[in-house]
């Protein structure tokens, strides 16, 4: 049996034990993928709304550990959590065939606009429309770390957790693995010692209607392809690191490690292994590196491509296609701007999301096989706690940025953080952000509203001449 192991050598379209077609699971998660708006806490809300409560496939308690796992890994943890629930009930087809319809969509629109924000980025109505967008964004990503902070941030000890990580990433600097991985061995302490701090909870809502894992069509038991064994782990290594590091190696030996396209190869494929905690959590790496290392894009060019992707459906780790996008773009060497701009952008897309696969297929067999294992569970839910803090780090910087047009490198006495200049504040820009944060948290606005509002009030600013876009 090869890596891509399905049901295909028997002829069947069912994996026995709960009945349900490939046909049907094509269905559900395209109609996931056409409603996967408002980012990972929305995404992972509708997935959890279909698989669990309306098409019972699996239970709450596999559900959460599923998450937990999968806000542990490098990457978009609501594409991931796709295919992980793909790769259980059908095998490795399943996964692909769930993880690709999440993030078909979103490259399909990311790549539409980016053409438009490129050929007609400049034009002063298109840059107004933006600037509503970004302070929009800021909002939106504050909402994010409310939400995962409400399902996270169980307890005191949660709540510390949380806050060390934000002052360790936003005024220290520490690299954002080592975090993932203090925090991982103090929830993995905390499990073995038994502390109540560090006991999950059952189920996603808590609520006395949480479907039970043997209640529902998958059951509680290991799937026979989910066990895990040396010699599966080295085939599906094998298929899928040649799928991802091949094309990578082959652009670094015929164009150079100084192109851009295999700078692109080459930082993309190190993002997808060295950040952790889900979208939010890698575009913080993703917007200092792409901003103050490579200058492929701007500051505010990172919030603009952040506002496409909350606008589109997919993953909003979709924003680094605009980024390769436009590296490329402005970088095209012997190539068409354009052409050049959409090879970066599918590379990006390529190097980013063939690793998500290769973790998943790789590891979900053993965390299915330690389902049961409370130093296990404890560390995931530790590492959980800390990716708030980092996304609300992600919060400040694009706070920071947004608002202010000159920032001031403060390196002193272990410090490593920028201080905005007071003279630099744009009011419009502080105005707008804080009338979308009560559109959102007084009146429970939609995202697509607010964000369609701060555009439309962004254009109606530069018509009556209260910001210049330039």
């Amino acid at each position: 049996m090869s890596a891509l192991d399905t049901n295909a050598s028997t002829g069947a379209s069912r994996l026995p034990g709960h009945g349900v077609s490939l046909a049907e699971a094509f269905r559900v998660w395209l109609r996931i993928a056409s409603l996967s708006f408002g980012g990972p806490a929305g995404q992972i809300a509708v997935m959890h709304r279909i698989i669990v409560e309306e098409k019972r496939w699996i239970g709450e308690a596999r559900f959460l550990h599923a998450l937990n796992f999968c806000m542990l890994l490098p990457g978009p943890e609501a594409q991931q959590l796709a295919t992980y629930i793909g790769w259980l009930m059908h095998r490795t087809l399943g996964g692909i065939m769930a993880g690709g319809l999440f993030v078909l969509p979103g490259a399909v629109a990311i790549m539409a606009l980016s053409y438009v924000y490129a050929g007609w980025g400049n034009v002063p109505l298109v840059v107004a429309l933006f600037f509503g967008l970004k302070a929009a964004v800021l909002a939106i990503v504050l909402q994010a770390v409310m939400r995962v902070g409400q399902r996270a941030l169980r307890n005191r000890m949660m709540i510390a957790i949380a806050a060390a990580a934000f002052v360790a990433i936003f005024f220290f600097g520490v690299p954002f693995p080592l975090i993932i991985v203090m925090a991982g061995l103090v929830g993995y302490v905390g499990g073995r010692t038994k502390l109540a701090a560090f006991q999950p909870r059952g189920g996603h809502s808590g609520g006395a209607n949480s479907l039970d894992d043997a209640d529902s069509l998958l059951g509680e038991a290991l799937p026979d392809h989910a066990r895990p064994t040396v010699a599966r782990a080295m085939r599906v290594s094998a298929v899928w690191l040649a799928l991802w590091l091949v094309p990578v190696a082959a652009i670094v030996l015929c164009l150079g490690l100084q192109n851009t396209f295999s700078q692109i190869a080459l930082f993309f494929s190190k993002m997808a292994m060295v950040t952790f905690g889900g979208a939010y959590a890698v575009l913080a790496y993703v917007a200092q590196q792409a901003v103050e290392t490579y200058g492929w894009v701007r500051p505010g060019e990172m919030l603009d491509g952040l506002g496409m992707a909350e606008t589109t459906p997919g993953p909003l780790i979709m924003v680094t296609q605009f980024v390769g996008f436009m590296g490329a773009y402005r970088n095209p060497g012997q190539l068409h701007p354009m052409l050049a701009g959409t090879l970066g952008g599918l590379l990006t897309t390529w190097v980013t999301f063939i690793p998500c696969f290769l973790w998943i297929f790789l590891g979900a067999p053993f965390v299915e096989a330690l389902r049961g294992n409370r130093a296990l569970n404890s560390a995931l839910s530790a590492i959980t706690a800390a990716v708030v803090g980092v996304i609300l780090n992600l919060a400040v910087w694009f706070t920071l940025h947004a608002w202010f047009g000159e920032l001031t490198p403060l390196r002193a006495y272990g410090l490593s953080l920028d201080v905005p200049v007071a003279a630099s504040v744009q009011p419009w820009a502080v105005a707008l952000s804080l009338l979308a944060m009560i559109a959102i948290f007084r009146f429970k606005a939609g995202m697509l509203q607010t964000l369609a509002g701060c555009s439309l009030i962004g254009v109606i600013l530069y018509l009556c001449g209260a910001i210049a876009t330039r």
